[in-house]
């Protein structure tokens, strides 16, 4: 398995990458895009947000209550800001829209880094299956950028615009921010809806099909959705009893290490345990048990004082 890669990242600069898979839930559900004029605007802030973030959106797919996102990021860290640019962005115009700023407030962003082939394929088509969700096939859903995938670089919707030719005031009102665009290379179309094709890295997820949109389809058509929902979005958000907690960290010691968990060295383990508590919900006490070590240590791997 391929640990990173190297991209230009939407600042110019060449850098080591990782994938990661990102989702956001409203709180019960609670319908988050409730008009075309939201879908619009979640989309946009989703790639205005990568830009402030310097970080590469693979690809996304936006559904009434929930939307996931593939990037590649420098860092855990990195990821985890652009996640929260996205619900502070969305939340900012959900506030303005509606006057409801609690529902954005208890609003959950999770990341997960995508650390084997497995999960970067099935991430990557689990996002665009969402579109079933709002009852519509994966081929035909408008605000999912899988309809840019395997088009060879060529985009089939015509009368594209650049958005860098946009007058000042026409930017701020279609892509809904102040920032300069002038110098980005994202097309809009006729009724001023972005092209994925033009900000998203077409080209990560085909290589990752071997440039072959039968793999991906089929890939999409047999996935158990339910086990890829409580792996990528579940699992990062509920408290697992300890049980459960041990199967979760075995099965990472063996994505990482090829190793069980018991079997790791004390250098492995504190290497793991950070991770765990980034992507995780649990507790230093957790953690202790399930690794066998002293609280203390747990807490300055974590950087943790007075836990």
């Amino acid at each position: 398995m391929k640990q990173f890669f190297w991209r230009t990242l939407p600042s110019g600069g060449q850098a080591r990458v990782f994938p990661f898979h990102i989702s956001m839930e409203g709180m019960e559900k609670v319908i988050l895009c409730r008009d075309e004029k939201d879908y619009d605007a979640m989309v946009k802030i989703i790639c205005v947000a990568a830009r402030r973030c310097d970080t590469i959106v693979i690809i996304y797919a936006v559904v009434s209550n929930h939307s996931h996102i593939a990037v590649l990021a420098r860092s855990q860290a990195d990821a985890d800001r652009y996640g929260q640019e996205v619900k502070k962005m969305y939340s900012m115009w959900f506030s303005r829209r509606y006057g409801e700023r609690s529902v954005m407030r208890h609003t959950d962003v999770k990341v997960l880094w995508l650390d084997s082939d497995w999960y970067i394929r099935n991430a990557l088509a689990y996002i665009p299956r969402n579109a079933l969700d709002n009852g519509c096939s994966v081929s035909n859903y408008k605000w999912s950028s899988y309809r840019a995938m395997f088009l060879g670089g060529v985009s089939l919707n015509p009368g594209l615009r650049k958005v860098s030719d946009l007058r000042k005031r026409e930017r701020e009102q279609i892509m809904h921010t102040g920032d300069d665009l002038r110098d980005v290379p994202w097309l809009i179309d006729e009724n001023g809806e972005l092209d994925p094709g033009s900000f998203c890295d077409v080209s990560f997820l085909e290589q990752a099909f071997n440039n072959d949109p039968a793999f991906f389809l089929k890939t999409v058509g047999g996935q158990n959705a339910a086990e890829l929902h409580q792996k990528l979005v579940d699992l990062p958000r509920k408290m697992q009893t300890d049980a459960e907690f041990l199967l979760s960290v075995n099965d990472v010691c063996q994505r990482w290490f090829q190793r069980s968990l018991q079997d790791l060295s004390i250098e492995k383990k504190a290497r793991i345990i950070p991770y765990l508590w980034r992507t995780m919900r649990t507790t230093v006490p957790q953690l202790a048990r399930t690794f066998g070590l002293e609280r203390d240590l747990i807490a300055s791997f974590l950087g943790k004082v007075g836990f």
